[in-house]
């Protein structure tokens, strides 16, 4: 509760307009929990309901929340190519085990303007041979471009999939300057 006696919503969420399209942020007392690409609204409505029935509470927009506030502007410096990490407190309460094990790998192992293989990325984690299992450990991350999944790739060259669909995957490595921008 807070000093008026009333609960504080449990998750606050908005969306924020940026160089790959909308981003839905949500964010709880502990960071933020949840990035979703292509935030239109049938997209943002699924998303919504899927942490409300996660995380438990209607999740409530709230753009200017204290709480989304510094998210916001770590992405905002991002995209203008003022910022190369986040420093933001994260929740990862969506994501457990090995999942979770080799998203904060992720995090913390592979800087801006790099990118790693799929099984080089299983190696670190103790678990070589486990490509296919990071492959779906990136698609399950529910924070995105802060956990940077788009930085893993194959290891013959190839770009990889991606949730965000390849473009925006293409974006994201091009901002970072591992690939050229495109012509068009």
């Amino acid at each position: 509760m807070n000093s008026q006696g009333h609960n504080e919503q449990r998750v606050v969420w908005t969306v924020v307009p940026t160089d790959i399209g909308p981003l839905l942020l949500a964010a709880t007392r502990e960071g933020l929990v949840n990035v979703v690409f292509h935030a239109t609204d049938p997209v943002r409505d699924k998303a919504l309901d899927r942490l409300g029935s996660r995380l438990g509470g209607e999740p409530v927009e709230a753009p200017d929340s204290p709480l989304l506030a510094e998210a916001i502007r770590q992405l905002r410096a991002y995209f203008a190519g003022e910022r190369q990490d986040f420093e933001l407190a994260l929740d990862w309460s969506l994501i457990s085990g090995f999942n979770r094990q080799v998203l904060r790998e992720l995090a913390s192992g592979v800087p801006f303007g790099s990118v790693v293989g799929y099984g080089d990325l299983a190696g670190r984690v103790g678990q070589p041979g486990g490509a296919q299992a990071v492959g779906v450990a990136m698609g399950s991350n529910p924070l995105p471009v802060v956990v940077p999944c788009h930085r893993v790739v194959e290891s013959d060259g190839g770009i990889g999939g991606f949730g965000g669909g390849l473009e925006t995957k293409r974006k994201l490595l091009a901002l970072e300057g591992v690939l050229p921008e495109p012509l068009f």
